[in-house]
This record gives C-alpha cells, sequence and structure tokens, in this order.
C-alpha cells in the first residue's frame, strides 16, 4: 500500500480551478448538447442517455443485466498527491453507485505537465486512484495519458445494474421528502487551500468526506419507495436538485436549517473564502431559486458551493425516509438528513 507523503510540488497552483468546480458552467453546457433526445431514440436499448443530465449512461445487454458507463476527471483539489488521486477516484465511481448500480473496473485517464511534476508526484497520484479503487474491489484495467499543460486526473468507471432497479435522476414523485447524505462546503474548504488559510484539522475534513465510497447507492436502488437518485457534485446542491426537479416536473422546498453543512465550511464562507464556481453557478440558474430573506448572503453560497466527490441524493416516499437515513448512518454517513421535499409546481427551488 502506497503510503501518503507530503510533496513539494503544490499541485492546486499548477492549475486554473480545482475539483467538480473546473466543470463547465451548466448554462454553456446546454448550449452545446442539443437535440440530444432526437440522436438517442435510434437506440432503444439505451436506457439512459444524457437528455436528464443524469449521472451515467446505461445500456441494456440482456434481461438481468444493464451496463453503466460514465467518466469524471478534474485537476488537483488538494496539494497532496496521494489524496488528490483518492479524491478523483471516489467522485468518479460515484457515479456508477448514484445509478444503482456496482462497479465492475475503471481505466484511468491521466494528464500531467511532465516538466513541472516530478515522477514521485505522478506516481503518488496513480497510487492513490488504486487504493480507492481497491476498496470498491475492482482493478484500474488499463486507460491512457497525455503531456497536459495542467494536471489532470480521473477514471473512465463501468459497472453493472439490474434494468428494473436503476435509479434515474427524473423519476421523483411529488411528496416525496429529500434525504443528502453528506454535509455540504467542500468547495469553500478547497477554496481556502488555493488561498493558502486552510487549517489542518479542516483539511482532514475535506478528506475524510471526499473519500467516502457512495457504495450504499447499490442497496438504495433495492429499496421500495426510492424513487431518484443522484449525486452533488459541480453544479452544487441547488443545481443538482433542479437537475432532478426538472426530470419530474416539480418544484422543491428546502429547509435550510436542515442542511447537514461542515463546520470549518460555514466559518470560512463567513469570511468570504468562496469559489467563483459559486458565481458562475448563480449566473446558469439563479433565476429559478427563492432564497427567503432571512438568510444571509453566506447560506446562500453554500447552496450554490461545488461539492467534489459530494453525497448522494435521494428522493423518497415520506414513509420510507426512516428506513433510508438508517441505511445511511449505517454505511458511516452519520450526516445524512431530511432537508425538504418536492411539491407540484413549476420547477423552482424554495428555501427557508
Amino acid at each position: 500500500m502506497f503510503v501518503s507523503q507530503s510533496s513539494k510540488d503544490k499541485l492546486t497552483q499548477l492549475s486554473h480551478g480545482g475539483g467538480c468546480g473546473c466543470k463547465i458552467a451548466p448554462a454553456l453546457l446546454k448550449t452545446l448538447i442539443v437535440n440530444t433526445h432526437d440522436k438517442l431514440a435510434m437506440f432503444p436499448k439505451l436506457l439512459v442517455g444524457n437528455c436528464t443530465a443524469d449521472d451515467a449512461a446505461v445500456y441494456q445487454i440482456n434481461e438481468h443485466q444493464a451496463v453503466v458507463a460514465t467518466t469524471d476527471f478534474f485537476m488537483p483539489i488538494v496539494d497532496d498527491p496521494f489524496d488528490f488521486g483518492r479524491i478523483a477516484a471516489t467522485n468518479a465511481l460515484s457515479d456508477i453507485y448514484a445509478m444503482g448500480g456496482e462497479p465492475m473496473m475503471a481505466l484511468a485517464i491521466v494528464g500531467m505537465p511532465i516538466d513541472k511534476l516530478s515522477t514521485d508526484t505522478i506516481k503518488a497520484i496513480l497510487a492513490g486512484g488504486e487504493a480507492v479503487c481497491q476498496e470498491a474491489g475492482i482493478p484500474i484495467a488499463g486507460g491512457h495519458s497525455i503531456d497536459s499543460l495542467e494536471p489532470i486526473y480521473g477514471l473512465a468507471v463501468f459497472g453493472l445494474v439490474h434494468p428494473q432497479k436503476i435509479k434515474r435522476n427524473s423519476d421523483a414523485k411529488a411528496g416525496d421528502v429529500l434525504i443528502i447524505s453528506k454535509p455540504l462546503g467542500i468547495g469553500i474548504l478547497a477554496h481556502a487551500i488555493k488561498k493558502g488559510v486552510l487549517k489542518p484539522e479542516d483539511y482532514q475534513q475535506l478528506i475524510h468526506v471526499t473519500t467516502q465510497l457512495n457504495k450504499v447507492g447499490k442497496d438504495l436502488a433495492s429499496l421500495k419507495g426510492v424513487h431518484a437518485l443522484t449525486d452533488i457534485t459541480g453544479f452544487g446542491l441547488a443545481g443538482h436538485l433542479l437537475e432532478l426537479s426538472q426530470g419530474a416536473g416539480l418544484a422543491a422546498h428546502i429547509h435550510f436549517e436542515q442542511l447537514p453543512i461542515l463546520l470549518a465550511a460555514e466559518f470560512y464562507a463567513k469570511q468570504g473564502i468562496r469559489p467563483g464556481a459559486i458565481e458562475r453557478n448563480y449566473k446558469s440558474f439563479g433565476h429559478n431559486l427563492d432564497y427567503a430573506k432571512s438568510l444571509q448572503s453566506w447560506q446562500q453560497c453554500l447552496t450554490l458551493d461545488p461539492q467534489t466527490s459530494g453525497g448522494l441524493m435521494v428522493s423518497v416516499l415520506p414513509d420510507v425516509a426512516q428506513d433510508v437515513l438508517a441505511l445511511f448512518h449505517q454505511s458511516g454517513f452519520i450526516k445524512a438528513a431530511v432537508v425538504g421535499e418536492l411539491i407540484t409546481g413549476p420547477t423552482k427551488l424554495y428555501f427557508d
């Protein structure tokens, strides 16, 4: 097992962004992906494409099996190379779990500025990804690498799911309650790293959250009453909840005081430490957000904060909510909480 060690290479200073905050703004992304539904309609075995901005593609291969496929990669969110590899791999695997699937193998996606990073640093990044895949019980069976201007690492992951147990992000129902499994605030802590102000104890909070595998997604898919599932990444809580709401043609009501939030993130947010992706997210879909006047600026920012390797968001019948919470808690997600509910009406998020 590779043992993480401090690196002289400051990874976060070699890239203009980090983690899922590197994502293309959702408003721009919509203009780049057009007429998708018509193009994919000719493939009846493609059970999930990108029509509803779901977490992964799903292709049926027989009556009992469908392949789940995803790819996810980004620039460094932390300076420690081993931790960067772990976070990137955990994040990529999450898309499989968010569909209710089980990963079976991965391919590495590697782009490194060879003239700027030491061989030991690059080896440590790859070792971090391998360690997480070993924890998930899958091999990194290959991949592709290039010499790039900025460090990039991630995985293409393939998994399996029963066609009847697929959990789309678009199948939520009015009256469902919303549960999220991990605390918010990762983007703010990552920005504090880039600013050079993050405390060591707060770094440990970030690592614990971002390297916790969302394996519980497969168990949630087998639980009756769970209608929709997604994970919270670069578009923040608000952005990914909007995708879920739009897919179902519903609105959502979120109770801010019930949101699990990293205490350290609250501290830095109040100090004005906020990644640029927060503003990018607000410009893309802020017109669909209705904040109560009582919510302060730092509180609103936490709903827009880009999460890297964030938690799962579940839309579930109220009668089953306690079962979902129990499953999360038993799986180590001790901050999991009910945060709101879906209601009828035009797609909009209401925060109180």
